[in-house]
């Protein structure tokens, strides 16, 4: 059993990490933070977790990291940017284990992090120790670092879909469009007058255009792949759903299709681009026939749904994929990294 702590547990990425790990064959949770609730059980806060014992007896506590070093192994930080790594500094001096939520070590660069999050990172000398948590990509680096920053929500449903495309060189790394709509827990747990239920329900509607603060990681892991400096175009929607994100993508085949035959041959090329990558994956679906991804099928699982298809009139590949926001594109992704890291079978807590 591994000893957890999780600093942000009332979130809504630290609620999900408490229903996971509550119920994980080889997790032990021995503390939450938040200064909210301190006192308060993990059943008072959650009472949909009174079923378990642990959940009416673990309590909620101030986020304090040398009482945290002493209770855990490995500490999850549910926090927001900027915040997250004031925790992390100290507690992987005392020697735990960090998986990040935030997105304060997702970007190798600290100019980048300044550009996009209009403030100097708080701890720049730990950039090259972390290691992005995005399992189907790094699994190797996951399972040997201390500092694994979990990726975002929008990049995984990017990342996942376009990475292996790129990598086989079946794309072009131009001209790359992201349509994304995501349910409203995507914005956290909060209050603020855009994100109530009147505000929300009935409506859809762009933000965050057109630099989007995820647009940098996913521009990262893109360039990285391409081997080339790589700039996509990527919307945003708000969606009147509690969770779930769907993404469409437009992507230019490396070598245009002028006829059926071209057609055929690229078809079976992206397919066996897609099974050779993911066909052996636990939490990736690669989707058949006339099937297309769709939140209802994902919501609370840990899965990614991708499916594609090629436009003869316009010469695109279109991708599509669809994953829980809060699970694959949060909590569950960052307890699949927990289970590579510990050695413990990478589905564990998560089916």
């Amino acid at each position: 059993m591994k000893k957890i702590a999780i600093v942000g547990a009332s979130g809504y990425s630290g609620e999900e990490l408490v229903r996971l790990l509550l119920s994980h064959p080889h997790a032990e949770l021995t503390a939450v933070t938040s200064r909210q609730y301190a006192g308060q059980t993990v059943a008072q806060v959650f009472p949909k977790f009174g079923s378990h014992s642990r959940a009416r007896a673990l309590r909620f506590s101030e986020p304090k990291p040398e009482l945290l070093a002493k209770q855990a192994e490995v500490v999850f930080l549910a926090l927001p940017h900027g915040v997250a790594a004031e925790f992390a500094v100290p507690l992987l001096q005392m020697g735990c284990h960090i998986i990040d939520l935030s997105a304060d070590f997702r970007l190798r660069s600290a100019a980048v992090y300044k550009d996009f999050y209009a403030h100097d990172h708080p701890a720049p000398d730990l950039l090259a120790r972390a290691v992005y948590g995005l399992p189907e990509l790094y699994r190797a680096e996951i399972a040997k670092s201390t500092l694994i920053a979990a990726p975002g929500c929008y990049p995984t449903s990017v990342l996942l879909p376009v990475l292996p495309l790129l990598k086989a060189r079946l794309i072009k790394s131009t001209g790359i469009i992201a349509n994304s709509l995501s349910g409203v827990s995507g914005a956290g747990r909060k209050v603020e007058a855009d994100y109530l239920f009147v505000e929300c329900n009935e409506s859809a509607r762009p933000y965050a255009v057109p630099k989007h603060r995820h647009l940098s990681e996913i521009e990262q892991e893109l360039s990285i792949a391409a081997g080339v400096p790589v700039t996509i175009q990527f919307t945003p929607h708000l969606i009147p759903i509690n969770r779930g994100i769907i993404t469409t993508l437009y992507l230019a085949p490396e070598q245009h299709f002028t006829d059926a035959r071209g057609l055929e041959q690229l078809a079976g090329q992206v397919a066996a681009c897609y099974q050779s990558t993911y066909g052996n994956e636990p939490f990736v679906r690669l989707l058949e026939g006339k099937a297309l991804p769709d939140t209802k099928n994902v919501a609370g699982t840990n899965a990614i749904e991708i499916a594609w298809r090629l436009d003869p009139r316009t010469g695109r590949l279109v991708v599509m994929s669809s994953l829980d926001n809060l699970v694959k594109g949060a909590s569950g992704q960052a307890v699949q990294s927990l289970n590579i890291l510990c050695g413990f079978p990478e589905t564990d807590g998560l089916m």
